[in-house]
């Protein structure tokens, strides 16, 4: 076999095992987190102590884990396109946690109203730090635990 015979084969077998992985990657979907097991469980009051308490501590004991907060509804948003985020926290307190619902779990999230207590999962994506607005942790793709 020659030398340009061997490249040639070689290129082809890495463009082909390129595009499997790509292919696999295209098409990857995120777990459902309704069926994930919650890497940890905390009111929304004891979330938002720990991130406003020590901000780099915090990231490294809640970023990009699954987290299943309880606290009361504080306020339903629903964007142009039909999204809901649901805002955790006491009324009289600036500060929140930010819930983005997942786009599988919309119908549910529309029952839910101001006041409710609610349990929800969600994946800690960040912290978004502000003395004059109030301070928000922001979990994503979260799906309703209970209402209660």
């Amino acid at each position: 076999m020659t030398v340009k015979k061997k490249i040639f084969i070689g290129v082809a077998v890495l463009a082909l095992a390129a595009g499997l992985y790509g292919y696999k990657e295209y098409n990857r979907r995120n777990k459902d987190l309704a069926n994930v097991r919650a890497d940890m469980k905390m009111n929304s009051a004891d979330l938002i102590n720990a991130f406003k308490k020590n901000e780099t501590e915090a990231n490294k004991n809640f970023l990009d884990k699954v987290i299943q907060v309880e606290g009361t509804v504080k306020e339903v948003i629903k964007d142009e396109k039909g999204y809901y985020t649901l805002v955790l926290g006491k009324d009289d307190e600036m500060s929140s946690v930010r819930c983005s619902m997942d786009t599988v779990h919309q119908q549910e999230s529309g029952s839910v109203s101001k006041g409710n207590g609610i349990s929800l999962k969600g994946i800690c994506t960040g912290f978004n730090a502000d003395e004059l607005l109030g301070s928000d942790v922001i979990l994503n793709r979260c799906v309703i635990n209970t209402k209660k």
